[in-house]
């Protein structure tokens, strides 16, 4: 069975089979809804569901159950004249006349009073360090003229300071809060709960919000998918990444925590509930990895009696309606390509369509030469040539770049890579040029469509064949982003891949194949990665840019100093014993 991928336009993109159309059924709580309009009595509820509907839809307010009167950021010039009450952490202060008052919304410039009548107004405010937390009661005016600040969305107004309270003062700053000062990643995450305060992570958390409140909308309110909550604590899956042990009072006995919530799910379709839905906590103990979390955060999807087309559109329309109005609209259907396309024209399952570069086959071109490296390559049953031109490479690639490619290409794939350099006066430099006369390097030009200062890469060998399943992959901008498949439903095609192909010991799942065994529906699913997703949308370089609290680079968290220590008392429950390390034992006591 092919495998076939979905982009859409900045390369999002898909594997999956044909495309097929697929419409959406009215979900069964509308339909109930609809036909409790006959019942009688039904009025309130209808009542109350539309007022929920409308409420949904309106504006949030900021101010409901607090006692501020606005926030910082929310005022402008229709507010003058009016009496505020503003809570929030002061950015800046300049010599007791005024400060800039910020809070999540945004900033307000406040005008400290300066008459005798105010002097413990101007006293708290001239004397609070900066990043303390105040109350301000005042005035909104309008700036004087000449005054206004145009990069600021408050900047034509001010508020003249009446009452103030400093409500918690604040030490000296490790580092200033503002989003423009380098900070190291390191101290960062020491203190994530500052970091926070940013301008920037404060948008990238409350957008990751927005996005996931409208993929719930699109599942459960529009296609009746049921939001199911499954077990942290589970036990050894078969294959996959290393999993996290959580020791138990049973001696000998680990519970696992799940790296994905793939089995559940699939018990979950065995038990009828037909469309599963869940923002799922994975956990994965993959070590010192770049960019990777050993908790991370997945948009976990299944479904009964579907196939790859209509996993297809259901993440195609839940994509649509939750991307962010501001980052510009995606279109549907994605385009798409098989796997074997990706690889042909890529050399990757998840390649950046944004830069061309395609690789051509020119097996046929040389398959007459006299390169002996070639014809080795050739003579083997799938052996291929294949080139990438490099427009205007030489600007970039010099002859150190080249060597380094070279013996990365040679020491990690075993594998020959000969450069083809188009001069200026359009003849080729490669050592390939003394094997090929004027005609066919002419031919060769054409073929690989190469311009004066391209680079060509040339590498040949066997390309390998790879097993085929009805799996899927959704692409962003060169990363994978989600994943899945059409699910086994059958407990003996189940067992021969678990025991023939991933050469696993089925015993370990028995209670999946048991079910499978018990009316198990046909069913598919997929998995998008959330952090990732995320990060992509708000241009993050890492996902730890969109996670509230990350862990490192080598998984502790720098905060809370975890993981840490536990005393031989606190193990013994789980007969557990721990041969400290002497510098270990001595960090322990102190």
């Amino acid at each position: 069975m092919t495998r076939r991928f979905v982009t859409v336009p900045s390369c999002l993109w898909f594997r999956c089979s044909c495309g097929m159309a697929l419409s959406w059924l009215l979900p069964r709580s509308l339909l109930e809804l609809a036909r409790g309009l006959t019942r009688p009595g039904c009025g309130w509820a209808l009542r109350r569901a539309a007022s929920a509907s409308a409420s949904a839809s309106a504006a949030p307010d900021f101010n409901s159950f607090v006692t501020r009167t606005n926030t910082c950021g929310e005022l402008r010039s229709a507010h003058v004249g009016q009496e505020v009450t503003l809570y929030g952490w002061i950015q800046y202060q300049r010599q007791g006349l005024f400060l800039v008052l910020r809070d999540f919304q945004g900033l307000i410039q406040v005008i400290i009073p300066q008459d005798e009548a105010h002097s413990h107004v101007k006293n708290l405010l001239s004397n609070a360090p900066v990043e303390s937390v105040v109350r301000v009661t005042g005035i909104v005016s309008p700036r004087p003229p000449g005054q206004e600040n145009p990069k600021m969305p408050t900047g034509d107004i001010e508020v003249k300071a009446e009452t103030a309270e400093v409500l918690n003062s604040c030490k000296k700053l490790p580092f200033e809060i503002k989003d423009f000062i380098k900070k190291s990643e390191a101290l960062r995450m020491q203190y994530r709960y500052l970091d926070l305060r940013s301008f920037q992570l404060q948008y990238n958390l409350r957008l990751r919000s927005r996005v996931v409140m409208k993929m719930r909308e699109y599942l459960c309110n529009l296609h009746g998918f049921v939001d199911v909550e499954t077990p942290t604590l589970f036990k050894r899956t078969p294959g996959g990444a290393k999993e996290f042990l959580v020791p138990s009072r049973e001696v000998g006995k680990f519970y696992c925590l799940p790296q994905s919530p793939q089995q559940f799910k699939q018990l979950l379709m065995v038990g009828g509930l037909d469309r599963y839905f869940q923002v799922a906590r994975c956990y994965r103990d993959e070590g010192s990895r770049p960019d990777r979390q050993p908790e991370f955060t997945q948009i976990d999807i299944e479904m009964s009696f579907v196939d790859k087309a209509g996993i297809q559109k259901l993440v195609e329309g839940l994509l649509q309606y939750s991307w962010p109005e501001e980052r510009g609209s995606i279109s549907t259907p994605f385009p798409s390509m098989t796997y074997e396309e990706a690889l042909a024209d890529y050399g990757t399952d998840k390649p950046d369509t944004r830069f061309g570069m395609k690789i051509v086959s020119i097996s046929d071109f040389l398959r007459r030469s006299n390169i002996q490296f070639i014809q080795n390559a050739l003579s083997y049953p799938h052996g291929t040539v294949k080139a990438i031109c490099i427009p205007q490479g030489v600007r970039y690639l010099k002859n150190k770049n080249l060597e380094s490619l070279k013996e990365s290409a040679k020491s990690k794939f075993n594998q020959e890579i000969v450069e083809i350099i188009c001069r200026p006066d359009g003849s080729l430099k490669s050592l390939l040029t003394r094997f090929l006369d004027e005609k066919q390097q002419s031919q060769l030009v054409q073929a690989l469509n190469m311009q004066v200062d391209d680079v060509v890469l040339l590498a040949a060998g066997e390309q390998k064949q790879v097993v085929r399943s009805q799996h899927y992959d959704l692409v962003l901008n060169g990363n994978e982003i989600g994943g899945g498949s059409i699910r086994i439903h059958s407990a003996e095609q189940q067992r021969f891949v678990l025991e023939e192909v991933l050469k696993e010991d089925s015993e370990v799942l028995s209670h999946l194949l048991e079910a499978l065994e018990l009316g198990a529906p046909p069913h598919g699913g997929i998995a998008l990665g959330l952090d990732r997703l995320i990060s992509l949308i708000v241009d993050a370089p890492s996902i730890r840019d969109v996670i509230a609290f990350p862990k490192s680079f080598r998984g502790r968290d720098l905060m809370g100093n975890a993981p840490d220590y536990v005393t031989p008392e606190e193990l013994k429950p789980y007969h557990i014993q721990v041969s400290w390390p002497l510098e270990e034992k001595e960090a322990k006591k102190n």
